[in-house]
Formats: structure tokens, C-alpha cells, sequence
């Protein structure tokens, strides 16, 4: 059995007694005080999670940018330097090896943080469709992550001395000031809660000072530390996709609701001809948002049916209780030729017994990006 990875502050969490678990082969912060309470602190105040196990890359030389912009799937020139894309990188029938954020910092560098596990698929990708001079670098282990999530998310940066007036998906490169020492970091507006929030990343050897400085001020202002259960939580109320459940290798962007992340009038990107031919006949599936109406929690892999002991139609992909709502929320994909539209009640097969749920437009409750 492979050793599980460990990020750059693991005794920091074990200190604060957060419980462990795998995650894309990392040995991740679940849970400190609970993830409920984790959930409504970045709801109500401020939540710091520690997302190291995130990869980064770098992609730099003459024509980096354009390498981004002609292999993965939204149009970069769309934005300018100075700020941030969600973006996908797709194999040839279409599916999606990682979804990930683009950083533009100029023509000749673009920074990207793709999911943990994929990380080493992305960047062989990327080094493949390469020309010469532009290189791809792993840099998985230089730099760490932070998200600063919830409304007090701007108060803990300004009182750091960090750049927080920014717009939504732009990032700005500042420094952390304690005592004599200082941290250079980058900092990000975007997150995967939806409430406003930042990713900050400080050089990996960093991690430990920062993650202290800014902890301080989170629990200052009545927040919390909060693990990738509250995450999990947090990104299924928003009706966020988590790739390994609504994207994969085997579910591409369109059935996936996520075609508004693919640059259809660009000439060249991984997939393209198969997702203009999908996008030409209709996808067989599509996800859609289910709100429970009985009693239940509704899981990833429950099957989802039109009515008790008729004919499957779907697969929920994700499912939680709403710590918001108190309700059991999910995403599932299901056959097109269902014909379900907002309203339309279904059964969701949960350990045996079947549970109604509606189908909902996301995000669940409110963004408040």
C-alpha cells in the first residue's frame, strides 16, 4: 500500500485535533470541530482551510500562454494578466482529465492549479503539446494553500497587510510581514464555498508562519479552521463540480453543465472535435440538481428513478445534508431522454428505500462571491 502524502503543516492539524483522511492520495484535515459547525462558521463568519494538496504547475517561454489557450478549454485572452480562469483539460473523446485555475501572469507564464490527483496527467498533457521553448513545470511541492473563505474573509487579509480589494478572480502577488521575516505570497479572490474568499499560496517552506498568522485572525473574528468535510459541504450547496464525481475521463464538460468553461469559436483545444459533435447531437445525459423532499440523505453512486421500482434513469454523483438548509441535497446525471426540468419530482434509491427529491436549479442556497 502506497504511504499517504503529507502536506507542509501536518502537526499543525494534528494539534488542533483535526481527524485525517485520503484525498487524492494525501493525508488531509477532515474535520476539527465538526464539520457542521465548520460549515456555518465560513457561512456566518470566516473558515481557513489548509488545500495544500492541490497541484501547481508553471508554464513559462515564448508562446506559454498560448500553449494554455490552445490545449485546455476556455479562451484566455478573454482575461488579462493579473487574473485567474477556470478552465479544463479534456482528452480526445471529450472527457475531463482535470478541471483546474489558470493564473495569467503574462504571455510567457501562466500558473495553474489543477486537482491533486491529476496533476502529473496535466502537466504530461501540457509538456507533450509543448513547442520548443516553453517549458512545464511540476511544482507541486513549492508552494502550499490557504483558502480564506466567508464574509469576514477581506478583515483577516487587510489586517494582515495583504492585498484583498481585488475583483472576483483576479490575484495580486504581496508580502506577510511578521516581526523581521517576511513571506511573499500570492493571493487569489476565488474559492469553492461560495462565499467571498481568497487562495492564498505561500512558498511551501512558509506554510507553517503563515497558516498561524492567518488563523489568529480568523478565529479573532469568531471563525474557524475548517476541514475538507465543510468543503465537500460547502461545494455541493453551490452545485460546484468535484472532478472524480461530476467530471471525469468519462463525463465531459457538456454533460456536466460545465460547457460555459470551453471556448467553442476557438480553433484548437484537447477535445474539441468531439465535444463540437456532442454539443451537434445533444449529450445522453446531463446533471442536474436534486433537493430532497422526504426523509433522507441522499449519497453519490444512490440511483435515481421517476417513481418507486420504475427504470433507472440516473446516478446521483454527489450528495450531502445541507447543514444550511437542513435538507438532503445532490447532483446526479441522468438520461436526457428522461425529459426532467425544474420541478419534477423523482425517487432516489438510498439504501433500499426510496426518497423524493426535486429537481432544483444550483446553487442551493445564495453565492455570495
Amino acid at each position: 500500500m502506497t504511504a499517504l502524502l503529507a502536506g507542509p503543516i501536518a502537526d499543525r492539524h494534528a494539534a488542533l485535533g483535526a481527524s485525517f483522511a485520503e484525498f487524492g492520495g494525501w493525508d488531509m484535515p477532515v474535520s476539527y470541530s465538526g464539520t457542521g459547525a465548520e460549515h456555518q462558521a465560513v457561512r456566518a463568519a470566516v473558515g481557513l482551510f489548509d488545500v495544500s494538496h492541490l497541484g501547481k504547475a508553471l508554464v513559462t517561454g515564448t508562446g506559454a500562454a498560448e500553449l494554455i489557450n490552445s490545449t485546455l478549454t476556455n479562451d484566455l485572452t478573454k482575461i488579462t494578466p493579473g487574473k485567474a480562469q477556470y478552465t479544463l483539460c479534456c482528452n480526445d473523446a471529450g472527457g475531463v482529465i482535470d478541471d483546474l485555475i489558470a493564473y495569467l501572469v503574462g504571455d510567457d507564464e501562466v500558473f495553474l492549479v489543477p486537482n491533486a490527483a491529476n496533476t502529473a496527467a496535466v502537466v504530461a498533457a501540457l509538456t507533450a503539446a509543448a513547442p520548443d521553448g516553453v517549458t512545464v513545470t511540476d511544482q507541486h511541492r513549492d508552494y502550499a494553500v490557504f483558502a480564506v473563505q466567508g464574509p469576514q474573509a477581506p478583515a483577516v487579509l487587510d489586517a494582515l497587510g495583504l492585498p484583498s480589494d481585488m475583483e472576483y478572480m483576479a490575484f495580486a502577488d504581496g508580502e506577510l510581514v511578521l516581526g523581521d521575516a517576511r513571506y511573499p505570497v500570492r493571493i487569489c479572490r476565488s474559492g469553492y464555498t461560495g462565499e467571498r474568499g481568497y487562495e492564498v499560496l505561500p512558498r511551501w517552506d512558509d506554510a507553517g508562519p503563515v497558516w498561524d498568522a492567518l488563523l489568529a485572525e480568523v478565529t479573532a473574528r469568531e471563525g474557524l479552521p475548517a476541514g475538507l468535510g465543510a468543503r465537500d459541504t460547502l461545494r455541493t450547496e453551490m452545485g460546484y463540480a468535484l472532478h472524480g464525481h461530476e467530471l471525469s475521463e468519462d463525463i465531459t464538460p457538456l454533460q456536466a453543465r460545465s460547457s460555459w468553461a470551453v471556448g467553442w469559436d476557438k480553433p484548437a483545444f484537447f477535445g474539441r472535435e468531439a465535444l463540437l459533435a456532442e454539443r451537434a447531437a445533444g449529450p445522453a445525459r446531463r446533471l442536474v440538481a436534486l433537493k430532497a423532499t422526504g426523509r433522507g440523505i441522499l449519497r453519490g453512486g444512490c440511483t435515481v428513478h421517476l417513481a418507486p421500482g420504475s427504470e433507472q434513469i440516473g446516478v446521483c454523483t454527489s450528495g450531502t445534508f445541507s447543514p444550511t438548509l437542513k435538507v438532503g441535497i445532490g447532483l446526479a446525471l441522468v438520461d436526457t431522454l428522461a425529459g426532467l426540468s425544474v420541478g419534477d419530482e423523482v425517487t432516489v434509491d438510498v439504501r433500499g428505500r426510496g426518497v423524493t427529491a426535486t429537481v432544483v436549479n444550483p446553487p442551493f442556497v445564495d453565492s455570495h462571491v
